[in-house]
């Protein structure tokens, strides 16, 4: 699995050709990393068996020596003073006094604490020795003061040290350096913890009594403990302060009874050093967060559903499921992720790495079994995540490296992960094709593949990758998801538009157009290999809010950093985002009504000669030229789909008003009444920051709806630049390939339909005559009853002319003008010179003069007549010498109606000897 690319060769390399003045081999071992991004390494001799403590600079390329020690020792962890002038290190060793004592031969591994000035020769021990992990990080302060370091002893307390000068030889120093001891004890007994470097910050989970419940329910009892995570934030000019209380509930972490909780945790230790983490083999927490206010609880843990008997031993024949869980406390919501059936000795070996990945996303990677992309960024809700499965079974039997996240001051872009095994400096980076080739995937779920293309569509702005995807479209034109796939890249490209080109003043309501049409609350599944399955499900926090200090509560109150960011971004009230849905169920409605006829062009802002933003006027083009496609800000339609095959038809529409007018109207009608409702609560009253937002979205989707058809009949392998379009293309396809086009457009209109986003002009007109040279002609009807297809005026004037006018083409005009509406037949049977078109207009004018409907046609002059036919049929319908004449009956019954100037006597006439004719055999 190819999902990473090699920055650094290897670690050990570098540093070998640094220090390449020594002949004696040994092994490097990295036991820390400070706020510079500077690498702590211990360097163990294997020939003269002595110990260093180095720093490593990756920016100057340089390797320095902190502290030499004469024998060989474990040193687990150290970190050193901003100055570079103090170090405290700790070591883990074997003693032999606990080996001789049998009761305690099972963990005879003490943890110890030491204290030394760089490149000096006296080291003083802190803490005695334990056996429960201790280590420790300096504070980093700019101003001059007192060096200060925290001390973390797992399930004992966290301490604050302070270090002074001193040349009192009475006092235990080291080298001239007074430890005053022990300033101040943060916190008791605790059961996790963890360094955050970068906001200078210190997480850790503790137990405490839980907090009263809702009344009604049943009191906690009061010598239960319930963990809790908390942050203290450490200021340089003020005394740390507690900013965040989150009650847990994590696996195997229910309440403890008192001293019970000690004796029941587990004393295996990873000791973890990057990033700075002072916990158990019962607990694997790592917290990740950014200078942008996004913060992650990731816990990792193993488990069994059903627990085996307690006299079963864990063995190969037991399965356990892996799992973990990613609290999104900046959004309010946790995700859970599981795969079950995994033997427990393989489970073992697994540990999943978390990190930020460009800014919008967690990443989750276990090396050559998965990679997990959340998308946590602050832009918009967490939905659209991302599964890359791997051969599990493969895979995951080779994996035995543990890779830790390498953070820079000056890397954003780039994520490194470093390799303790090996050594190796890893470039984190999910490559393009792969996505690509996960999104091809036959199994492949369709909220993975939507997630992909919103990734494409948002996040990387590759509107040619999203072209290539799309591709098979055509040949999947029977999968019911290819409408899903659709109406993605419609609110997708549509969302991704707006948001590249809306002005600084109105961004935030961008918040409140949709973005994706991915359900958050539908789980997700996804095939590693041919047993296992990985699952994702997602809640919500109740109230996140609650758990972080309010901003007015600091030691200095609304001071700007992580916390009260995320205090804005928790506190602020969450509007409900635009549906597309709304207007689609009012459009259901109101086109029933429709009468393209009855309307008038420049409806809308868009309409040519109408307002733009700004007052200036334009056509919808000129909108798209503004909104710049989903390629990016500006400067013309999109690259990629900008150079695309033109449509199979040409964007005219025969009527007065189009649909498309009436569509846009009403999207920008709907938009802005939701933006002026909810973008109060957003700051924005400003009207015309609402304007330039919902005339942007309304032209966006104009564009989105364009691209798409674009990308439909290149998919279908339609040559549109070299042959003529429209009707003409039509008749000269071969069935085949009409019948493939007909499917994939269909899904289109569907998926346009079901947004109500505007069609291109001129593809009601060419769907309803492809659909008319494609489908039986029963169905063709089915499809028109059913407004899936819309007989147009000139539509109707190439159906007509293409039926015959005798037999089963007439019946068949006949049908197609009866579900026409009544103005679009009228101006049609005006322009047919049949036997049929003279009847029907008849009986037309006659209802309207019976009906006492006003503006009866004039008499018009009369046409030759060929009186010889009717002769020869000597009808009834005329006078004769012995009885009346029916059509004189019925001329004297309209007269009685109507005047004589109200009467069409040469229509009614001809319409009367047409109905002698036998045209309908």
């Amino acid at each position: 699995m190819k999902e990473v690319e090699v920055k650094h060769s290897n670690l050990r390399d570098r540093l070998e050709e640094i220090v390449s003045e020594r002949s004696e081999t040994g092994e490097w071992r990295v036991i820390g990393q400070e706020q510079d991004g500077a690498l702590l390494l211990c360097w163990m001799s294997a020939e003269t068996s002595y110990s260093e403590i180095g720093v490593f600079d990756s920016d100057n390329n340089s390797y320095t020596v902190l502290y030499k020690f004469d024998t060989v020792r474990n040193v687990i962890q150290a970190s050193v003073n901003l100055n570079r002038t103090l170090l405290v290190f700790s070591v883990y060793e074997k003693d032999d006094e606990i080996e001789s004592n049998e009761k305690e031969k099972e963990n005879n591994n003490l943890y110890s604490l030491f204290l030394a000035r760089v490149n000096g020769d006296v080291a003083v021990e802190l803490h005695s020795k334990k056996q429960n992990q201790i280590m420790a990080q300096f504070l980093y302060w700019r101003k001059k003061s007192p060096d200060k370091f925290l001390v973390l002893a797992h399930q004992e307390a966290i301490q604050i040290y302070q270090v002074e000068g001193s040349d009192d030889e009475s006092e235990q120093t080291a080298d001239g350096v007074r430890v005053s001891g022990a300033v101040e004890t943060i916190v008791g007994a605790f059961a996790w913890g963890q360094w955050d470097p970068t906001h200078q910050a210190l997480y850790l989970i503790h137990y405490r009594k839980p907090l009263h419940r809702v009344e009604g329910e049943t009191q906690p009892d009061e010598t239960e403990l319930a963990p809790t995570l908390s942050a203290l934030q450490f200021h340089e000019d003020m005394p740390h302060e507690t900013v965040l209380n989150i009650p847990l509930n994590l696996p195997g972490m229910e309440g403890e009874k008192g001293e019970a909780a000690a004796a029941a945790e587990c004393r295996t230790y990873e000791n973890d050093a990057v990033p700075l983490r002072v916990h158990d083999c019962s607990l694997d927490v790592t917290v990740v967060s950014d200078s942008k206010c996004i913060l992650c609880i990731c816990h990792h843990y193993l488990y069994q559903p059903v627990k085996p008997p307690t006299s079963e031993v864990m063995d190969e024949s037991n399965t356990v499921h892996f799992a973990y869980s990613v609290t999104l406390l900046h959004h309010g919501h946790v995700i859970h992720c599981n795969i079950p059936g995994i033997p427990f000795s393989q489970a073992t070996t697994l540990r999943p790495t978390f990190t930020m990945y460009n800014d919008q996303h967690l990443l989750v990677y276990c090396a050559d079994v998965f990679i997990h992309m959340l998308d946590v960024g602050q832009k918009h809700e967490p939905c659209c995540h991302i599964l890359l499965g791997s051969h599990f079974e493969e895979a995951a039997a080779e994996v035995s490296s543990r890779l830790v996240t390498l953070w820079h001051p000056h890397l954003d872009s780039d994520q490194l992960l470093l390799n303790l095994t090996s050594l190796d400096v890893i470039k984190l980076k999910v490559t393009h094709r792969q996505l690509v080739d996960a999104y091809k995937l036959v199994d492949a779920p369709i909220e993975n593949r939507l997630a992909i293309l919103h990734y494409f569509l948002i996040h990387a702005a590759e509107p040619d990758i999203v072209a290539q995807l799309l591709e098979p479209m055509a040949e999947q034109s029977m999968d019911l998801d290819i409408t899903s796939v659709m109406q993605e890249v419609l609110v997708g490209g549509a969302f991704a538009t707006v948001m590249r080109s809306l002005p600084s003043d109105a961004h935030a309501l961008i918040n409140l157009l949709p973005f994706t049409t991915v359900n958050a609350a539908t789980p997700i599944e996804v095939k590693l290999g041919c047993k296992h399955v990985m699952s994702l499900t997602q809640e919500d926090l109740w109230n996140p809010s609650v758990m972080l200090l309010m901003p007015r509560q600091r030691l200095m109150p609304y001071r700007p950093d992580m916390w009260t960011a995320l205090w804005d971004a928790l506190s602020a009230k969450k509007e409900p985002r635009f549906r597309s849905a709304t207007v689609a169920e009012k459009l259901m409605v109101s086109l029933v009504c429709y009468q393209p006829e009855a309307l008038s062009r420049c409806s809308t802002p868009l309409s040519p000669g109408g307002a733009l933003i700004g007052g200036s006027a334009g056509s919808l083009t000129d909108m798209a030229m503004i909104t710049g496609g989903w390629g990016g800000g500006g400067g013309g339609r999109s690259k990629g789909v900008a150079s695309a095959d033109p449509l199979p038809f040409y964007e005219v529409e025969s009527s007065a008003a189009s649909k498309q007018e009436h569509v846009i109207s009403v999207n920008l009608r709907e938009v802005s009444m939701h933006l002026l409702k909810r973008g109060g609560v957003a700051g924005m009253d400003s009207g015309m920051q609402v304007h330039a937002v919902a005339t942007r979205y309304a032209a966006a989707q104009l564009e989105a709806s364009h691209h798409l058809c674009q990308l439909v009949t290149r998919s279908a392998a339609i040559d549109t630049k070299h042959v003529e379009r429209g009707f003409p293309l039509v008749n000269a396809l071969e069935e085949g390939k009409r019948v493939i086009l007909f499917s994939v457009m269909e899904r289109y209109n569907l998926a346009i339909e079901s947004l109500a986003f505007p069609l291109p002009q001129g593809f009601p007109s060419f769907m309803a005559y492809l659909g008319y040279r494609t489908l039986p002609f029963a169905v063709f009807l089915q499809y028109v009853q059913a407004s899936v297809l819309q007989l147009q005026v000139d539509v109707m004037k190439a159906i007509i002319a293409d039926l015959s006018d005798t037999g089963e083409g007439l019946r068949r005009k006949l049908r197609l003008l009866q579900l026409l509406p009544r103005s679009r037949a009228k101006r049609l049977l005006n322009q047919w010179t049949h036997p049929a078109s003279l009847m029907l207009r008849a009986r037309e004018h006659t209802l309207n003069i019976l009906a006492g409907v006003e503006g009866a046609h004039p008499p018009r002059p009369a046409p030759p007549r060929q009186h010889t036919r009717l002769r020869n049929r000597g009808l009834a319908a005329f006078p004769s010498a012995d009885r009346l004449s029916p059509l004189d009956t019925f001329l004297d019954l309209l007269t009685a109606k109507a005047s004589l100037a109200e009467l069409d006597f040469t229509l009614l006439v001809e319409a009367t000897m047409a109905s002698t004719e036998e045209f309908l055999e």
